[in-house]
């Protein structure tokens, strides 16, 4: 997603939003649990910011710009999948709509299969919904019944994160269906997420910071 406003996703009933960031570029953060990979500036710097976008006083942090240079947009998938290989994770959730760009790649290169959250009635078939609050209004995450079976360990991925709300909706509606959410992966973070910051007691795993 690109708001805090990084925007994408507005305030949910987590203290999460998802997507565009009040003013920011992105960073790559000096640490995370680990020693400064060099990787992340290359990374960092692909990511364009959009000023005023898409409404004045956002900077939106724009991933599109990553996806035209295949060697940086490998190295972010690279990090990632070193990160969960081993793991024994089974699913890699995917949320609308930038979640489905990084999830799909990761989950092939770690033998883990695809799931989805889609925005309502996308999904043909039996669902599962989650609800969750935004700034004015609503929004539903929804996944196919099925899609995971209980115990499965699962990784939530996005593009973005800087409140969070979307990512909690995603971690509740995974939860519900029995599975097992390990952690949550985003590309770019509220400097507060580089440390594991948790929500909804999971952690959350981002490889750059958006910046102020």
């Amino acid at each position: 997603m690109g708001k805090e406003d990084i925007s994408n996703d507005s305030k949910s009933s987590c203290g999460c939003e998802d997507g565009t960031v009040e003013a920011p570029a992105a960073a790559a953060p000096k640490e995370n649990g680990r020693a400064a990979d060099p990787r992340l500036q290359a990374i960092s710097d692909a990511i364009r910011v959009v000023p005023h976008f898409p409404k004045p006083g956002i900077m939106f942090n724009d991933i599109t710009a990553l996806l035209l240079r295949p060697a940086v947009f490998k190295d972010a998938v690279d990090m990632f999948v070193e990160r969960y290989r081993g793991m024994r994770i089974a699913a890699v959730a995917g949320i609308e709509a930038r979640g489905f760009i990084f999830g799909p790649a990761i989950a092939l290169a770690i033998g883990a299969k695809f799931i989805p959250l889609r925005k309502p009635k996308k999904l043909p078939g039996e669902v599962i919904s989650e609800t969750y609050i935004l700034e004015y209004g609503t929004d539903c995450l929804e996944m196919h019944v099925g899609a995971t079976e209980p115990g499965e360990r699962v990784v939530v991925v996005d593009d973005l994160v800087a409140t969070g709300g979307t990512l909690c909706a995603a971690i509740k509606l995974l939860e519900r269906a029995g599975a097992d959410v390990v952690e949550c992966a985003c590309l770019i973070g509220l400097p507060k997420y580089k440390n594991f910051y948790k929500l909804n007691g999971k952690p959350v795993y981002i490889l750059v910071e958006s910046r102020k």
